[in-house]
């Protein structure tokens, strides 16, 4: 883990582990918002993804058992409780995002919704780098569902 100052304090993670650890020992954190990165956080039963500018850590996140950087990742502290409510609410924000891809009636509509989207905000060589497994516990399918989604989009 290394830290560079830029007004806050910034830290990238090389290491998913260091990430987890960080976030399940109950420190309330942000996605850095200068930065084209994310965060998909593994639950026990679904996964959240948290985008920039969202909080992540805190009592919302100590049972996630996995965590998987997206993008040039970085976290920072808030430094006031203003920046903390702020990025409270930019979490709600991106769950809800979430939430209206999982409407889609079938499951390969659900599947393609969440790699359109992730494709439309990361490149495609980041978007292929995501497990399956992550994608499909963002919207509630199979593994094989992301991966059919996936060749129907190449």
């Amino acid at each position: 883990m290394r830290h560079r100052n830029l007004g806050t304090d910034l830290t990238e993670y090389t290491n998913p582990s260091e990430i987890l650890a960080e976030i399940n020992n109950g420190q309330l954190l942000m996605v850095d918002s200068r930065r084209r990165n994310g965060l998909i956080l593994i639950k026990r039963f679904h996964a959240e993804f948290a985008g920039p500018g969202a909080a992540v850590g805190g009592a919302f996140d100590v049972d996630s058992g996995r965590a998987i950087p997206v993008g040039d990742f970085g976290l920072v502290c808030p430094q006031s409780p203003e920046e903390r409510q702020k990025a409270f609410g930019i979490r709600r924000h991106w769950v809800r995002l979430t939430e209206q891809l999982t409407a889609k009636p079938t499951a390969l509509e659900r599947a393609q919704m969440i790699l359109t989207q992730f494709e439309q905000y990361f490149d495609g060589e980041t978007v292929a780098q995501i497990p399956d497994e992550a994608l499909a516990l963002l919207v509630g399918v199979f593994p094989q569902t992301i991966r059919a989604a996936r060749q129907i989009d190449n």
